[in-house]
């Protein structure tokens, strides 16, 4: 698993379902996407250190706060992820579906300490940041928009890099970053090395290892 962290972190999750626990899946299964993805939310705070863990909630709240229409955080989170944790499977709205999400990490953290206050989201908003997410995204926005609009399955998503570029100038550069490399990943697209490279220089710059990029990536030399 790469070193996701927040909120790309659950969509790693929810992307790899043969590796998800089998309580997990079970639940996913008998119970629907809801209950299994707030099992999850919940188990980010054992099985990451405590930064990564309450990124998850950062990433939320930036979100929930974002001026986004429903439909564009659902397209966030379906270009990240397995179409089997579609909200629309359940009825719910992507609004009311990271409400659930923050309610469940936010129980879980004060299961192991009862004092626990969220801390504040602190976007990252630097242009140069914004400029630079926005640039590597060009270099696969092509590739990327022809995968997720012309997929047979998961089906097809509109919208998807369109979305990304208002996450990172509207919301935060580096929720925006992070969601855009689990697209790339979720939909397989392949990338040469030089693009590689500049994904990870710009990791770097938003202080995540080179892991966070290289694992599970379609890297072709």
């Amino acid at each position: 698993m790469a070193a996701d962290i927040g909120l790309s972190w659950l969509a790693a999750q929810c992307e790899d379902l043969e590796y998800l626990p089998v309580e997990e899946l079970d639940c996913l299964v008998e119970q629907g996407p809801l209950a299994a993805v707030l099992r999850i939310a919940a188990r980010s705070v054992t099985d990451l250190d405590s930064p990564a863990a309450l990124q998850l909630g950062k990433d939320v709240q930036l979100l929930l706060r974002s001026p986004f229409p429903d439909e564009t955080i659902r397209t966030l989170w379906l270009g990240a992820t397995d179409d089997s944790f579609d909200p629309a499977r359940d009825g719910v709205d992507a609004r009311t579906w990271l409400q659930r999400i923050e309610g469940a990490w936010l129980a879980a953290e004060r299961r192991a300490d009862p004092a626990f206050v969220p801390p504040s989201a602190a976007p990252v908003t630097d242009k140069q940041l914004r400029r630079l997410v926005l640039q590597v995204i060009h270099l696969v926005a092509g590739d990327l928009t022809k995968a997720a609009e012309e997929s047979i399955y998961p089906l097809p998503l509109p919208g998807l890099v369109p979305a990304l570029e208002r996450t990172v100038v509207e919301v935060c550069a580096d929720l925006g970053y992070r969601l855009f490399l689990r697209a790339v990943k979720s939909y397989f697209v392949a990338i040469d090395k030089s693009t590689c490279d500049a994904f990870v220089a710009l990791a770097k710059r938003f202080g995540h290892p080179e892991s966070l990029v290289t694992v599970d990536m379609n890297c072709r030399d």
